[in-house]
């Protein structure tokens, strides 16, 4: 077992099939919890389930979830709590980007983008809420993005998205002031995962920001560690987000310093 044990929490994370997901889950098991797998491949998951199993000797549940599915989510919550009791953490996981020019981009991808990354998030969020809020206890962690606070060329949706997941998640933690329910958000740059070759089908993304790619592995420790140790924000890595607050700060002078690698797509 690795790092502080969480051996009391179940954590439900949205997007476990593959990439930080699959990785989290992994790590929250590694440190004695419970990991409650949700996506929408089946096989995927109970593959992940299997190998939790194997590695940790703890079970994973995992269930087939569409989050475009506002239904469906309250079914499998309902089920989940039903099965394995409250859930006392939930990662927001889930998303996934493709990156056009705004003359280009498709309108059902911009919809798909809002319905999975912001409405499909908003909706689980929902539904473990009032459970947290009746035991006094629970956190919610949102896997945002560098893109919430600094927006770049052919991400414009992307960024839109995430932008509104940072706000979502910024407003609940003022509504949630007086109960002990944490709320985190998760700023990371780009990581090597799957979600990179389904946002960029070219790959020169990918082979542009090659020095800055973060692995699956480091981040999904970043952040499992938020639930022992719940902060506000985390950037990863931490000179990016630096660089995000400089950009908030002084946007006109970072585009024109670091306009041609912002521009990398």
């Amino acid at each position: 077992m690795t790092g502080k044990t969480i051996s009391n929490e179940r954590v439900a994370i949205t997007g476990a099939s593959s990439g930080i997901g699959k990785e989290m889950a992994l790590e929250v098991a590694k440190r004695g919890g419970v990991p409650i797998l949700l996506a929408r491949s089946e096989d995927k998951l109970q593959l992940i389930s299997q190998q939790i199993q194997y590695e940790t000797g703890i079970y994973a549940p995992y269930y087939r979830l569409d989050i475009t599915d506002v239904e469906s989510i309250k079914l499998t919550f309902q089920q989940i709590y039903k099965e394995h009791g409250p859930i006392t953490t939930l990662i927001n996981n889930a998303g996934f980007a493709k990156f056009d020019s705004v003359l280009e981009a498709s309108l059902d991808d911009a919809k798909a983008m809002f319905q999975v990354n912001v409405l499909g998030t908003i909706a689980c969020t929902k539904e473990v809420l009032t459970y947290m809020k009746d035991n006094h206890y629970g956190q919610i962690i949102f896997v945002a993005s560098q893109a919430a606070k600094l927006a770049t060329p052919k991400a414009s949706v992307y960024a839109a998205t995430k932008h509104a997941v940072l706000g979502f998640a910024n407003s609940l933690r003022m509504e949630l002031h007086d109960d002990p329910i944490h709320v985190s958000v998760v700023n990371p740059g780009p990581i090597r995962t799957e979600f990179l070759t389904i946002a960029d089908k070219t790959g020169e993304y990918e082979k542009s920001m090659e020095k800055f790619i973060l692995e699956a592995e480091y981040v999904a420790k970043k952040i499992v560690q938020l639930i022992k140790k719940p902060k506000r924000e985390l950037n990863l890595p931490i000179w990016m987000g630096i660089g995000s607050t400089l950009y908030q700060l002084c946007p006109r002078i970072v585009e024109k310093v670091a306009g041609k690698q912002l521009r990398q797509k």
